[in-house]
Formats: structure tokens, C-alpha cells, sequence
């Protein structure tokens, strides 16, 4: 594309190339006299930048400047040359109009089309610009039947041309009305992206906030609360007690907390008030008892940890979801309901289930979480002929006394304050001055 503007070169490309490339009439003599240097035998890498030394190259940098001081003389000399002639023939070009841009056919959008007309008169320079169409392109048939009718009733013969204003209007209203259908398409995808934008601000405010270290327990209370009322309310749905499900209500509640409730137990209250003071009386009091095990602290950290892997997990699962709702949407058209609306009732359903499920994993986690403490490895003895001036244990003075015949414990020997002078007069094979019965060496002298 940089040598299209040469005198007589045709250049075949698409609407979008050229994007960025500099078609300067008479050509480009910066791209010519490259490729002359190129063509006589020049290595490529010799062209290029010094930063951009390759790491073969790097090995050997005399060889390499050597030949890049030859290629760039010579890259000087023809460029000299090669710049006169595109000049000289960059007015020829202009004395014959300039470039000339021939379009096979009209963009949907006229923005193309105007881009493609601009590269004709770069900064001044002469060009035109022609476009050829057809009766059978896409947007002359779907957007510009009323063209499309007024020349079929014409009859005009087939080589002749059809330079009528009403065809260029009709085109110029098909591309409007391309332009503004995609304008829609696009404001209905903004439409419906703001949906998941909302549910995203919600997800990520509540990761920001753990990662910040917020407190937890007060939504942990909050979420179990939610937890028993909801199991609650489906297994206690009619006013008649004798009609509760007792059974299925103490099954579900022991897979969120470990408890002792009986249907017997919860059979006592009165109404379902009653009882869910019942077992929040007994879920709060586990949690407490937990607390008091792991310190607050812990509790606190390991709340944060299931929250932020419970969040993630259902989020991912939401996301999936929610695609596959939007692959289908638009059926729902068919049955006489707006796609946008179901989209937004059925997505807001969507995530209030997913935080219920969260609160629920969140609840259950919490609960039956082990924390696993990584306890201190016992400590290794250095020095086995090291005694300590420890007391033994009742174990080892029982095991003592039941053999007899074990000689005494050695009484610890106690080190003698060392005098500095003695430091440097003291030889390394001989006995340490602090009393411990190792040579110098192997004690205070390895330091």
C-alpha cells in the first residue's frame, strides 16, 4: 500500500487496508530504497534499529557493525537517489489527477466509504474517487428496493450506466437505515449488559469488602437467621402444627449445624415464632462455642476464606447461567413478551437465588469447618554428650528406681566465666576454658 501513489501502479485491496500507511504520490522512497538494499544481498537485521539487536547478533557485535555501517551507506546513497525520481515522478502523477480510487461497492456504514474516498487527496494532493455497484449487492437489494423498482421499470439497457440522483439517495438513505438499526442493536446490548453490570457492582463491593478485612459476624448471624426462617417456612407451611414436617425440618436443620433437636423438641412450640426462637437459640449458642474454641481471631480469618471461595464459586456458576438465558431470550418474543423485560425479571430471580445460596453455603461451611493447626516440630538435640541441668520426670525417676542397676544421672557441669585473655592464648585442640569438656574448636571457638 505505501507504493500505490507510483505512476501506473494498480493496487487491488480491501476498504480497510492502507489504515496508517502514508500513500505519498511518486512513491515511497524510504520503502524503495530499503528493498534495493534488501534486494543486493543486505541482511535484513542490519536495517533495523540498534536497540533491536537480535541475540545471535549480540554474540558478535563487531561483525554486526561492520555490516551495518556498509548497509546503511549504502542505504544513504540510494535513498538520495530514489527520492529524486519519486519526486520528479510524484508530478507526473499530479499533472494525470492524482489517485485514483475505484470502490466496488457502497459500506453499509458511510464512514467507510468516506475514509476510502479521503485516501484520494492526502494533504492536499489531487485524486478522485469512482464507485461501481450492483442491483443484486446486499444493500441495494434488503435497504433500496424503491431504487431497485425505479430502474427495473426503466428498462435501461445493461451496458448503459445509472447515474441517477435517485439512486444515490436511495443508497444514502439504505446506509442510514443500516446505521441506525445497528445503533440499536447496540443500545439494546447496553440494555442488556446492564443487568449483569448492576449484579457485578454487588459481587465485587462485597469482595472488596472482605478483602478489606470487614467483620463477619454479624452477617454470619444474619445469614443463619435467614437460613432457619426459610427452612422454616417450607417445611412448617400450614397453621395446623399437626400438619408440620417436623421430621424433614430436624433432618435439614443438622446439615447446617451439628444439634440435638427432636422433632418432639421442636413439637413443644406453640406456632412457628416459637420456634424459630428455638433453634436460633441453639444455632447462636453453637456458634458462640466455636468461637470460644477457635479464639476470635481464627473465627474472624476463617470466615473471610469460606466467604470469598463460597462468592467466587457461586458467581462462576452465575455467569454460566445467565449465558445460557441469553442464548435463548429472544424466543420468549414469540409468545408475545418482551425479551428485554424477561431478561431483567428472570436474571434479578436468578441472582437473589444465588445469594441464598451463598448465605447457605456460608452458614453450612462456617459450621462444620476443621481448622487444622500446623504444630512446632519437636526440637532436635545438637549435641547428645551436652547434659542439662534439668530435673527429670516422675516417668524417668519411676523407670530409675525400677531398674536398680542404672548408674546415677552425671551432675550437670557448670561453666566457669571466661576470662578474654583467655580467648586468644587458648589453642583450638585444647580443652574450651568454659568447663564444657569439648575442645575449643568444637565449642566457644567455631565462632
Amino acid at each position: 500500500m505505501t507504493q500505490a501513489g507510483r505512476l501506473g501502479a494498480v493496487t487491488v485491496a480491501t476498504n480497510m487496508a492502507g489504515r496508517g500507511v502514508d500513500i505519498l504520490l511518486g512513491g515511497n522512497p524510504e520503502g524503495l530504497a530499503r528493498r534495493a538494499v534488501l534486494g543486493e544481498g543486505h541482511a535484513a537485521d542490519t536495517l533495523t534499529d540498534e536497540f533491536a539487536l537480535p541475540l545471535p547478533l549480540a554474540e558478535m557485535p563487531d561483525e554486526y557493525r561492520a555490516a551495518r555501517l556498509v548497509a546503511q551507506a549504502r542505504y544513504n546513497e540510494l535513498f538520495a537517489d530514489i527520492s529524486a525520481k519519486c519526486k520528479a515522478e510524484g508530478d507526473q502523477v499530479r499533472e494525470a489527477g492524482g489517485l485514483y480510487v475505484i470502490g466496488s461497492e457502497r459500506h453499509e456504514s458511510r464512514r467507510i466509504d468516506n475514509q476510502l474516498r479521503g485516501r484520494a487527496g492526502r494533504q492536499g494532493d489531487p485524486g478522485s474517487s469512482r464507485f461501481y455497484l450492483s442491483l443484486e449487492d446486499e444493500l441495494m437489494r434488503l435497504f433500496a428496493t424503491g431504487a431497485l423498482s425505479w430502474v427495473m421499470g426503466r428498462a435501461l439497457p445493461d451496458d448503459e450506466a445509472i447515474e441517477h440522483k435517485m439512486v444515490t439517495k436511495a443508497i444514502e438513505r439504505a446506509q442510514s437505515t443500516v446505521e441506525t438499526r445497528n445503533a440499536e442493536i447496540r443500545k439494546n446490548v447496553l440494555k442488556y449488559d446492564e443487568v449483569m453490570n448492576e449484579q457485578r457492582k454487588v459481587i465485587y463491593m462485597r469482595r472488596d469488602q472482605i478483602l478489606d478485612g470487614v467483620d463477619l459476624k454479624v452477617a454470619a448471624l444474619e445469614y443463619m437467621a435467614e437460613a432457619v426462617d426459610a427452612l422454616i417456612e417450607t417445611h412448617c407451611v400450614s397453621e395446623a402444627d399437626d400438619e408440620w414436617d417436623l421430621e424433614g425440618l430436624t433432618k435439614e436443620l443438622k446439615t447446617y449445624w451439628p444439634n440435638d433437636l427432636t422433632p418432639d423438641h421442636l413439637g413443644q412450640s406453640s406456632n412457628t415464632d416459637k420456634m424459630y426462637d428455638v433453634v436460633m437459640d441453639n444455632a447462636t449458642a453453637y456458634y458462640e462455642l466455636r468461637e470460644v474454641e477457635l479464639t476470635s481471631v481464627v473465627m474472624r480469618d476463617v470466615e473471610r476464606q469460606v466467604m470469598l471461595r463460597i462468592i467466587d464459586q457461586r458467581w462462576r456458576e452465575h455467569l454460566e447461567e445467565m449465558d445460557y438465558l441469553q442464548e435463548g431470550i429472544n424466543l420468549r418474543a414469540m409468545g408475545q413478551k418482551d425479551p428485554l423485560a424477561e431478561w431483567q425479571r428472570e436474571g434479578y430471580e436468578m441472582f437473589g437465588a444465588m445469594m441464598k445460596g451463598i448465605a447457605q453455603d456460608f452458614v453450612k461451611y462456617v459450621m462444620h469447618v476443621q481448622v487444622v493447626r500446623n504444630e512446632e516440630p519437636a526440637p532436635v538435640v545438637q549435641n547428645l554428650q551436652q547434659t542439662k541441668s534439668e530435673a527429670p520426670s516422675a516417668v524417668s525417676q519411676g523407670a530409675v528406681q525400677s531398674a536398680g542397676e542404672m548408674p546415677q544421672q552425671a551432675a550437670p557441669v557448670k561453666q566457669q566465666p571466661i576470662v578474654n585473655d583467655e580467648w586468644s592464648k587458648t589453642p583450638r585442640n585444647a580443652p574450651c576454658p568454659c568447663g564444657s569438656g569439648k575442645k575449643f574448636k568444637m565449642c566457644h571457638g567455631t565462632s
